[in-house]
């Protein structure tokens, strides 16, 4: 794959699981409503996915190497990933209670950060469960960051 289309997906797809998880799981905990937590998520399939392209697109023209193509390319590949990666979530919401919605998104985020990572490391010759573990770290530190924020923001109310 070329590498303006690896960094575009790959950004992409982390973005679209972490800032999309973090969102659903911080509104559910401070409103409790499958509508909102809805409007969210298409919120950052369409808004974050070209904020997010943007700055991919900014980001890789500064670097002043890359030619026209391969900016374009990372522009798109992260839209495209994140718009699709981020939308695959409201499936659970529009199926399930929202409690338990919450909790296969949540699987299903990890599951997703799991694979690249592995993906990832494989492709860097590196040891697998460092890079995965790194991962899930973070991972599970937005998600319960974002829940307990949540929680806060609903005691205000």
């Amino acid at each position: 794959m070329r590498i303006s289309l690896r960094k575009g997906s790959s950004f992409g797809i982390t973005s679209a699981i972490i800032t999309t998880l973090g969102l659903m799981v911080g509104l559910e905990s401070s409103t409790n409503s499958a509508a909102i937590v809805i409007g969210g998520i298409i919120i950052i399939a369409v808004g974050d996915a070209l904020s997010d392209s943007l700055a991919m697109h900014i980001s890789e023209e500064s670097e002043n190497h890359h030619t026209p193509r391969e900016i374009w390319e990372s522009t798109a590949s992260t839209f495209i990933f994140k718009f699709i990666v981020a939308s695959t979530f409201i499936v659970p919401v529009l199926l399930l209670p929202l409690q338990t919605s919450i909790i296969v998104s949540v699987l299903w985020g990890v599951s997703l950060i799991c694979i690249l990572s592995y993906l990832m490391a494989r492709s860097q010759k590196r040891s697998p469960y460092g890079v995965v573990g790194e991962h899930m770290v973070i991972t599970v530190i937005v998600i319960a960051f974002t829940h307990y924020l949540g929680l806060f923001i609903s005691g205000l109310a």
